[in-house]
């Protein structure tokens, strides 16, 4: 007995822990349902605490150097201490709310290239190893995002890739540490002038701040540089828009905004940041759809769950099965 339990404080015949997602596809706002499914070792473990934590890649720096790291952004406890028997199964029911700024992973059904998404289960075990496990998670976009995603696509944008960089936007009221930038080449109509564009969502239960921030060309006695414009889009009435056209009138008041201040663009070149730099995935794509997974040059399939694992250096996963 106490060679078991020595070898249980080195992980070795301790308890498991394997989460299940009802369905690892979601959106911001929603709730992701699961359960954690606990199996005890070869003696009895007390169990100090159960967690769940929405986690991701996120760029950051350090002096004059970036990296990218894994960040947490949202943990829900759902146990407290408890004791596992030996060879005891227990299955815990949780949901966890998707915070409303969560970045888009997935559009109409395909990875963003550079996006990585995961919910990561720790079990905190009493004078032994604690385990854990990591679950890919898919979040795909509300439909005020999927619009305008769709009026960059048929207005001619190329996907570039995407990421996340940790800091906040000035003026824009923002509660995660780091906000997404999806970045685009300049659609032929718009070379001329700029050379990429990145589309920031910031969104909350009532509109979506929309910033752009256009890579700006220059001219024969100019450097280039950047321009930046804020927005809002409401989620009422999405359907009533001419997205295309706003988008365009966007872009058009962004790339003129150099130096201006007021109304919806604001402050010198560059975002300002600081600190650094329900039915879900089943919808069909439609006419738009195909027209914007196209052109938005989409990384093919949902991330496999070792595939994610790899994403996460260091991170453990696949339920530490023994």
């Amino acid at each position: 007995m106490v060679f078991k339990k020595m070898l249980s404080a080195l992980g070795v015949g301790g308890p498991s822990v394997d989460t299940v997602l009802t369905n690892p596809n979601t959106r911001p706002g929603l709730v992701l349902d699961g359960q954690v499914n606990l199996r005890g070792g070869e003696t009895a473990a007390d169990i100090e605490q159960i967690t769940v934590a929405l986690v991701t890649r996120v760029e950051m720096e350090a002096g004059d150097s970036e990296y990218a790291g894994t960040m947490e952004f949202y943990r829900l406890p759902v146990s407290g201490a408890m004791r596992l028997g030996a060879k005891q199964e227990l299955a815990i029911p949780f949901q966890v709310p998707v915070p409303w700024e969560t970045p888009i992973t997935d559009v109409y059904g395909q990875r963003l290239r550079g996006m990585t998404m995961g919910l990561r289960t720790e079990l905190a075990v009493a004078r032994a190893v604690d385990k854990s496990d990591l679950d890919a998670v898919a979040v795909h976009p509300l439909p005020v995002h999927e619009k305008i995603l769709e009026a960059f696509a048929q207005l001619g944008f190329q996907f570039k890739s995407a990421d996340l960089e940790r800091g906040h936007i000035y003026g824009v009221q923002q509660t995660l540490p780091f906000y997404q930038e999806i970045e685009f080449f300049a659609a032929p109509q718009y070379a001329h002038a700029i050379r990429e564009v990145e589309l920031t969502f910031v969104t909350n239960q009532h509109h979506v701040d929309v910033v752009i921030e256009c890579d700006k060309r220059g001219g024969m006695f100019s450097g280039g540089h950047d321009t930046v414009g804020r927005y809002t889009a409401e989620h009422a009435g999405v359907d009533r828009v001419d997205w295309r056209q706003r988008v365009e009138g966007w872009l058009a008041q962004t790339v003129q905004s150099y130096g201006q201040h007021g109304g919806h663009h604001y402050g010198p070149p560059g975002k300002g940041h600081y600190g650094g730099h329900g039915g879900h995935g089943g919808r069909g794509m439609g006419v738009g759809g195909v027209v914007a997974g196209a052109a938005l040059g989409l990384a093919g399939g949902m991330i496999a769950g070792e595939l994610l694992e790899d994403a996460f250096d260091g991170d453990d996963g696949g339920g530490d099965e023994e």
